[in-house]
């Protein structure tokens, strides 16, 4: 094949080769381009790892919750469509599910740790809340600047199994039957 281009005049090599430059780059755009609501990921991808530091001091990485569903909850304490979602993630999701091994975490977006215990006391949730510095969690999933209002739930394996935006209720029952069938299954 080498041979077959270097025999080609230089003039017929750029012709031939262009198109296949022009190719491989568009691959490589659409790549990095963001899925629907400036997701970086879609279903069925393994979900980007990193270190979960709680506002309680506890650390480890989402990996280590790998055997376990999991429902990470975007959020920070000046959104206020995140203010509304969050008792009926308590009461219908979190509350139920906890006990059946479902693991929620909010990841506040670049606040101090004062204002996230703050926060997580206004809006009365128990399920733990953990620190995201610079939003440097954040970007692993979505454009930063994008909103915060958003969901990734991710199955025993840690594959992403559900994404959401903002606060439907279609959305978040669809989200929530989702998470109770995945509890549902034999681990």
């Amino acid at each position: 094949m080498v041979k077959f281009f270097v025999n080609l005049r230089k003039k017929t090599r750029m012709k031939t080769l262009l198109p296949l430059f022009a190719i491989l780059l568009s691959s490589i755009m659409l790549e990095s381009q963001p899925y629907e609501h400036n997701y970086l990921v879609k279903v069925g991808d393994t979900a980007p790892d990193f270190q979960i530091i709680e506002t309680s001091g506890k650390t480890y990485r989402l990996s280590d919750l790998r055997g376990s569903v999991v429902m990470l909850q975007f959020t920070a304490s000046w959104c206020s469509v995140c203010m509304k979602e969050m008792p009926y993630i308590e009461q219908e999701i979190w509350l139920p599910g906890k006990e059946k091994g479902l693991k929620v975490i909010g990841i506040d977006y670049n606040e101090p740790k004062a204002k996230v215990v703050e926060f997580a006391q206004k809006t009365k949730i128990t399920y733990p809340l953990a620190l995201d510095p610079g939003g440097e969690i954040f970007g692993l999933y979505a454009e930063k600047g994008a909103g915060v209002t958003r969901n990734v739930i991710i199955n025993r394996e840690g594959k992403i199994i559900a994404l959401t935006r903002l606060f439907k209720m279609e959305e978040f029952n669809a989200m929530k039957e989702i998470i109770f069938r995945e509890l549902s299954q034999k681990p």
